[in-house]
């Protein structure tokens, strides 16, 4: 007979390493002979109607090479954490109470909460209201303060990557300019690592804001070295100085969709310079796809490390890694701001010293 029941749920985007983390959950559980249960659809599954399975080790056997989450996710619905361009909201009180007496209907004793910044945002406001929780941070965008990674990240970088390895081919042969728009929404953690491991020539982020004029001038000198073809990544979060975020659109619950930056960057270049020009939106195929070793073995430290904080009875808190070492920090210091790239970044200095420009002189 099991001794604790616990509930585990992914929340937010997907990316890859969730089922390694639900995985090392369950596994290190079924060591306790703890129950877990997976609610699925991310927080909908605590509300009416209920949505849970039970699992094991039989159940989560060879899942964690998969992408995605095997319980589903949602950032749509009831639980809305952040509206416009990341602002927090509270939730419904009437919401928290469903939520709570599901849990304890169920005989729930913890709860591990999957999710980036928006989704611990809520499973910390359930923690002041009573609830259990841990979380474990998740997002391809690697904006979460009190970790040096998050699961996710690793593998969204191998995808820019590889689309730059494919561009490069192409950009050479036409002797065009490649503008490659990526993730990362107000942090440019993806668009930096990804541009510097795949030779990218420009990157542009958010934290560092550019000139249109400094692009196509860079592009000429270039030209006139003998550089026939230029590689630009553009994170989706990038602006110009006096400038703003170019936002596709506003989803269900208000918050923006960031998008389109690429494109503008792309017709100022080609009317700029006369370069052929072409842009490319690698979008969703960043959180597709099987996670990374590095992530599958993140992901199962962190599901590990979650049960071992339920053991300890240490609610509110977030497993967080350091120095190589998986431990924890209160979840509430996590989710105080995010976490982004500094203009004067050991990284951005490098990426200086190689010869790539971010559009800022």
């Amino acid at each position: 007979m099991a001794t604790k029941r616990i509930g585990i749920l992914t929340s937010g985007g997907d990316c890859p390493g969730l089922n390694a983390v639900i995985r090392g959950a369950v596994y290190a559980a079924s060591k306790r002979n703890w129950e877990i249960i997976g609610f699925t659809d991310g927080y909908e599954g605590i509300l009416s109607p209920v949505r849970y399975r039970v699992l094991d080790e039989s159940s989560t056997s060879g899942i964690m090479h998969l992408g995605g989450t095997i319980l589903g996710t949602t950032n749509r619905g009831r639980f809305v954490a952040k509206k416009m361009h990341g602002e927090k909201a509270k939730l419904d009180p009437s919401i928290i109470e469903e939520a709570k007496e599901t849990l304890e209907g169920l005989g729930i004793e913890g709860l591990i909460c999957i999710g980036g910044d928006g989704s611990l945002t809520t499973a910390n406001e359930l923690f002041e209201n009573g609830i259990p929780t841990i979380g474990v941070p998740k997002t391809i965008d690697n904006d979460l303060r009190a970790t040096a990674v998050t699961f996710g990240f690793d593998s969204a970088v191998a995808c820019v990557v590889d689309s730059l390895d494919r561009l490069h081919t192409t950009a050479r042969s036409h002797k065009r300019v490649m503008v490659l728009e990526v993730m990362g929404r107000y942090a440019g953690w993806i668009a930096l690592h990804g541009g510097l491991a795949g030779g990218a020539d420009i990157i542009l982020i958010p934290e560092i804001p550019f000139e249109f004029e400094a692009l196509s001038k860079f592009i000429d000198e270039r030209e006139t070295h003998g550089s026939t073809s230029t590689m630009v990544v553009v994170a989706e979060g990038a602006c110009p100085k006096d400038g703003t975020y170019v936002s596709k659109s506003m989803d269900q619950k208000g918050e923006a969709r960031l998008g389109g930056i690429g494109e503008q960057v792309a017709e100022y270049i080609a009317d700029s310079t006369g370069k052929d020009t072409r842009s490319v939106v690698l979008g969703h195929l960043q959180r597709g796809g099987n996670p990374t070793a590095l992530d599958r073995i993140l992901g199962t430290r962190f599901g590990v490390a979650a049960v071992d904080l339920l053991a300890e009875g240490k609610y509110g808190s977030m497993v967080s890694y350091q120095n190589y070492l998986v431990g924890d920090v209160p979840m509430a210091d996590a989710i105080r701001s995010i976490r982004l790239v500094e203009p004067d970044n050991q990284i951005v200095t490098t990426c200086r010293e190689v010869g790539i420009h971010f559009g800022d002189e």
